[in-house]
């Protein structure tokens, strides 16, 4: 077995920045959309994600990834009322519709969304991210194998099995149904695209039987940048195989550290991946402000408009844990719950100002910012606990949260960046202007494909390729 030396982490790495969004009010910071300066609950509006997009572009930001979810918070007080009230996360609207028309105003940053697993069959989901795929130009992520659930619900490791096989699919059609050069166009011929450049795939699988072709013709990417989130021992075996970007959430870097320095080493030996290309990006919320002083009188502000009933329904869907059955004052590392003294004391190890956690005290602690940890400070003092996270778990990156939108990603923009820039890092520019989000993820033009090391590389049917020359892999 090859060590990852972890000993040796670059600081010093270029970061991938993303805005982390979701088409609702508020996100992560449930009840912020009351404030006078806040204008998420415009999320139904085009425009709205549009100014959104322009302004992260001219601050050179990696991407935008739309969170999803298919289904309301009801496990706080057993109950969708609170969300409801709240707009926790509650109404959302469908990520994928407005990404073409943030794409047809940029042209450099990248745009991602979670998509599900579960509730499509792959033929139809590699239908959508392909055209998708194309009306970007590339500019394109998804999200895999984000399986909600059914009213029976798989056994955990069942819905890793399944979302092992769908993923397979989606190579197949994403990547082998298609010959890199089928399309002809030729007009003296007649031929729009050469027939025996594509091919049914034919699969016959436990969950799944797809006999293809591909509908959609291979777009820029042919797969989407692969980004994934879990960190269950299923989990990080999918990651390891198939990401190339990995989400985390946690409130400290001593909490993911061990997960990924996992994954990578999993990559590396079972898999043959090299690990440096695997990217983690872990949620972080800045407040900044000029001065100290300022960006606590924000912090300050903020937390009047807090929802405490929202952040619990939140926490609730998280976790699975109804805190409405606890009383007010309750101690809740205390009560007969392992579930959720283990939960609390996660929580409670990296905030030792809190001495006694009730669930009001939970509430307070993910109202603004969520399940990530909240940053308050100038410029200079949220870049060094970035640059934490980077030494102590080894992140590649970070997805912003917001607490007011788009006053948070405006003072990121202004004030952040640059004292990233000035540090050397953040680029001043895309590396690969005009290109796919991939090959400004891996900062290489010309990467447009997944690397050869990765899973989906054995099933590219390149141009020049004869058909027996290239069997759809098992």
């Amino acid at each position: 077995m090859a060590d990852i030396n972890l000993e040796k982490r670059d600081i010093k790495k270029s970061l991938v920045l993303n805005a982390f969004v979701m088409m609702c009010s508020g996100h992560q910071s449930p009840g912020l959309w009351r404030h006078p300066d806040d204008q998420s609950w415009k999320f139904q509006d085009t425009e709205h994600w549009v100014e959104l997009a322009k302004l992260l572009e001219k601050a050179k930001f990696n991407g935008i990834f739309i969170a999803d979810v298919l289904g309301g918070y009801d496990v706080y007080a057993k109950s969708l009322d609170p969300a409801i009230i709240s707009g926790a996360q509650w109404p959302v609207t469908e990520p994928l519709a407005v990404v073409p028309a943030m794409a047809a105003a940029t042209k450099d940053i990248g745009f991602g969304v979670t998509v599900s697993t579960t509730y499509e069959q792959p033929y139809h989901l590699a239908r959508r991210l392909s055209t998708v795929d194309h009306l970007t130009k590339g500019s394109y992520l998804e999200s895999a194998a984000k399986s909600l659930g059914r009213t029976e619900q798989l056994a955990h490791d069942e819905r890793y099995a399944q979302a092992e096989e769908y993923m397979k699919v989606m190579y197949k059609l994403f990547q082998s149904s298609w010959r890199d050069d089928a399309v002809q166009l030729n007009r003296e011929t007649g031929v729009y695209t050469d027939p025996k450049l594509v091919r049914k795939i034919d699969h016959a699988g436990k969950y799944y039987n797809v006999a293809g072709p591909h509908i959609v013709n291979p777009s820029p990417q042919r797969t989407p940048l692969l980004l994934q989130a879990g960190a269950s021992k299923s989990g990080k075996l999918f990651a390891a195989q198939h990401a190339e970007a990995i989400f985390t959430s946690a409130h400290a870097p001593a909490v993911c550290a061990k997960n990924i320095a996992e994954i990578r080493q999993t990559a590396l030996d079972t898999f043959g991946r090299d690990p440096s290309k695997i990217k983690v990006l872990a949620l972080v919320t800045p407040i900044l402000g000029r001065t100290e002083e300022e960006a606590l009188a924000k912090y300050n502000d903020y937390k009047k408009y807090a929802s405490l009933e929202g952040a619990l329904s939140l926490f609730g869907g998280w976790t699975g844990i109804n805190l409405n059955e606890y009383g007010d004052d309750e101690e809740l590392r205390h009560v007969e719950s392992n579930a959720v003294k283990s939960t609390v004391e996660a929580y409670a190890r990296f905030s030792p100002a809190n001495s006694k956690w009730t669930k009001h005290t939970v509430a307070e602690h993910v109202s603004l910012g969520g399940n990530g940890p909240l940053f308050v400070g100038t410029p200079a003092q949220v870049a060094d606990n970035l640059e934490t996270w980077v030494r102590d778990a080894d992140v590649d990156g970070f997805n912003f949260g917001y607490v007011l939108f788009p006053k948070s990603f405006e003072d990121i923009s202004e004030l952040l960046v640059p004292e990233l820039q000035r540090r050397g890092l953040f680029w001043e520019d895309y590396a690969v202007p005009g290109g796919t989000y991939r090959e400004n993820f891996y900062q290489s033009a010309g990467q447009r494909y997944p690397p050869a090391d990765h899973v989906a590389a054995r099933y590219l049917w390149a141009a020049g390729v004869e058909d027996s020359e290239h069997r759809i892999p098992e």
